[in-house]
């Protein structure tokens, strides 16, 4: 998919690149040689008009060129009766045979047009009836004809030069401009990955279970109690994790609303600190709090308690025995901040910025015997950055395992 997308995005860049060079240099050509062209009528023009003696221009005073000097280019004028009589030819700059004369003087007065071209001679005219009759002039085309040739060969070279750097630089721009799109990718694949093997798990113990009771139907539910619980149980998770997933599918598309209210949020955090008092007495660990009175903010009520109950479970899980759980919450100018400290074992620092990736796991075995799926520091992170916040962590053998939340007070 990745090569496709990059293939269509170069064939795309080349594509509108090479439109625009065919529009910008359609245009060059088109008013040179309308540039041009305007050269061989004003030539014309005073061939008619000084019966073709065109001389060079005269220098202004100081020395000076005239602004637009009068182009130089191999012209000569007939002038003809009312019977198509040539009476005589002048020519300025080039020598033409009477014979030629009289052919293209024949061709211009049969054709009966003011101006055109004759093609095989390579030659423009312009008619204009004077005093003392019809006169033709003519001006050599081949000047006209090897400018825009070479005009166009030097466009056509420095098109295909252009083309080829610019396929070049769209090879390194397709290659970095969809890096993230790649990352995206293969974070969606190893998503989708683990996410069936987390529901498969379970889906295997449900179905082992009811085909145990199935196994026995003659038994009673009070006889096969334990393989229903146990099927409970792992449906139980199942659900849990299947609504994990759909919380961090919502909040990828943008679809998440958040209740926006103005909650004592003091009195939140509390309300989630005191169940986890009895959980961690039974685990021998130890919670300390630092809890400033009446801070309060505008959020989601709902989703900033589920995140304060992941940082505590997430702690609580690994403190350790006789470990220590500290939280604090503090308002520092015009932000809240809430951290969570606990000890135990430290995180490796390799470890650290991949903590909150999906199912991501620093220690597997631990996590299956905490009976982890790897989501809920994901799910915190995209809770903080709903509410336009920001969250880290960090962990060292001195100090444990703390993890930081700032967040906007307004």
């Amino acid at each position: 998919m990745i090569l496709k997308l990059r293939r269509k995005f170069i064939l795309i860049n080349m594509t509108l690149v090479t439109l625009v060079l065919v529009i910008v240099f359609s245009s060059i050509c088109y008013f040179s040689y309308q540039r041009i062209k305007e050269d061989s009528y004003e030539v014309m023009q005073r061939a008619i008009e000084s019966r073709g003696d065109i001389k060079p221009p005269k220098l202004e005073m100081g020395g000076q060129l005239p602004r637009k000097p009068v182009p130089i280019l191999p012209s000569f004028s007939v002038l003809v009766d009312e019977n198509g009589k040539i009476l005589s030819a002048t020519r300025a700059n080039v020598d033409v045979s009477e014979e030629v004369i009289a052919k293209i003087t024949e061709r211009v007065l049969d054709s009966g047009r003011q101006e055109g071209v004759l093609f095989d001679m390579r030659l423009r005219f312009l008619t204009k009836e004077t005093p003392d009759g019809k006169r033709i002039a003519f001006a050599d085309m081949g000047r006209e004809l090897d400018m825009l040739t070479n005009l166009l060969l030097t466009l056509i070279l420095v098109g295909l030069g252009g083309l080829t750097a610019f396929f070049l630089i769209s090879l390194f721009l397709s290659a970095w401009a969809l890096r993230p799109v790649e990352k995206a990718w293969e974070q969606q694949q190893q998503f989708v990955a683990d996410a069936s093997h987390e529901l498969k798990t379970p889906l295997t113990v449900i179905l082992t279970n009811i085909g145990i009771l199935l196994s026995h139907r003659q038994d009673t539910i009070e006889q096969q109690a334990k393989w229903i619980e146990y099927t409970q149980t792992e449906a139980n998770r199942m659900k849990t994790l299947v609504n994990d997933l759909l919380f961090l599918a919502k909040s990828d598309a943008a679809q998440m609303p958040l209740l926006q209210t103005r909650l004592n949020f003091s009195e939140a955090v509390l309300g989630c600190l005191l169940p986890f008092e009895p959980v961690a007495f039974e685990q021998g660990v130890v919670i300390n709090s630092e809890i400033t009175p009446d801070i309060s903010l505008v959020g989601d009520e709902g989703q900033l308690k589920q995140l304060v109950v992941i940082l505590l479970d997430n702690a609580c899980k690994y403190a350790g025995e006789n470990g220590t759980v500290k939280l604090k919450l503090e308002r520092i100018k015009e932000h809240i901040f809430l951290s969570v400290n606990n000890t135990g074992g430290t995180i490796p620092s390799e470890h650290l910025e991949h903590i909150f990736t999906r199912f991501y796991r620093a220690d597997s075995s631990r996590y299956r015997e905490q009976g982890g799926y790897g989501l809920g520091l994901s799910i915190a992170k995209t809770i903080v950055q709903n509410h336009r916040g920001r969250i880290s962590v960090e962990s060292n053998e001195k100090t444990g395992t703390t993890f930081t939340i700032w967040l906007p007070h307004k």
